[in-house]
């Protein structure tokens, strides 16, 4: 069962994912332009940005979380996003190996969900705040503007912005502006709004544009994604 809650983290969601009784197939976890920090009962780990859908390998587990928001786990983490790239590391790598074993005596003497949140508290109080940038892209993104639109306004040429794109997300601009859209889209439809229209209002050329984007961001048709809608 999944619940998430608003973090103090400014943009970050705190979540938990325990495993329900039957043989409910574990569900994707699909690009959103984020990267998480996680606990698996016995390791920290990051995962980083994702181009395709990730599905958890091995028997289910009680997994915490904190879901940072675009472009601000590198600065976190100190490590550009690119090298996190469609992968699930070991904190451990990442940080000094005596530091994340502490972290990990601290997991277990607390509510994870809530320690975890501490860890990435603390991560952003050492940590230089996010170049004004990287926001402004992802709000202008995610309003549909165009990308050269976009860079034009951010004072960057589209070589540059693709470069620094690499290290805040993982990927270039003009996939960022295809998961955010994705993300618009899922919500949107999740709300009942027809398909159709969803494609519309998410920016999409049209429904047939929609289901093709679906298909390769997601893995499956979005009746499908969508529980059989």
């Amino acid at each position: 069962m999944y619940a998430e809650r608003t973090s103090r983290l400014t943009g970050a969601v705190v979540w938990t994912n325990e495993p329900v009784a039957g043989p409910a197939a574990a569900r994707p976890v699909l690009p959103d332009g984020c990267m998480d920090l996680l606990w698996d009962g016995e390791r920290l780990l990051v995962a980083g940005p994702d181009t395709r859908p990730y599905l958890p390998e091995g028997p289910a587990r009680r997994w915490a979380g904190v879901r940072l928001r675009p472009g601000t786990a590198p600065v976190l983490l100190g490590v550009p996003a690119y090298e996190l790239l469609d992968q699930r590391v070991e904190l451990a790598d990442l940080w000094p190996v005596a530091r994340v074993r502490r972290l990990r005596d601290r997991m277990a003497a607390a509510d994870p969900a809530t320690a975890l949140e501490g860890i990435a508290l603390d991560a952003a109080a050492r940590a230089p705040a996010p170049e004004p940038w990287v926001h402004r892209l992802v709000r202008r993104l995610d309003e549909g503007r165009p990308v050269a639109a976009t860079a034009a306004e951010l004072g960057l040429g589209t070589r540059t912005l693709h470069r620094r794109c690499l290290g805040a997300f993982g990927y270039g601009p003009k996939t960022l502006a295809r998961v955010l859209r994705l993300r618009r889209a899922l919500a949107l439809a999740r709300a009942g709004v027809p398909y159709a229209e969803t494609a519309i209002r998410a920016g999409y050329a049209d429904q047939p544009h929609l289901a093709r984007e679906v298909r390769e961001l997601a893995g499956m048709p979005l009746g499908r994604l969508l529980g059989g809608r």
